[in-house]
């Protein structure tokens, strides 16, 4: 959903923990905690439950 009153997500630029690939990320990376680009984070996400 678009919030018209947010203003535009920052991104910042990040190593995976995994992979070393370069990626961007919706926050700030945090020293001594882990960051995975979209593909190794697929791997490392819990399952998705249905919703209904």
């Amino acid at each position: 959903m678009y919030n018209r009153d947010r203003p535009p997500r920052e991104y910042h630029k990040a190593i995976c923990t995994d992979c070393g690939q370069e990626c961007e990320v919706p926050f700030k990376p945090t020293e001594g905690k882990p960051v995975y680009c979209r593909e190794c984070y697929r791997k490392h996400a819990p399952p998705r439950r249905d919703r209904y």
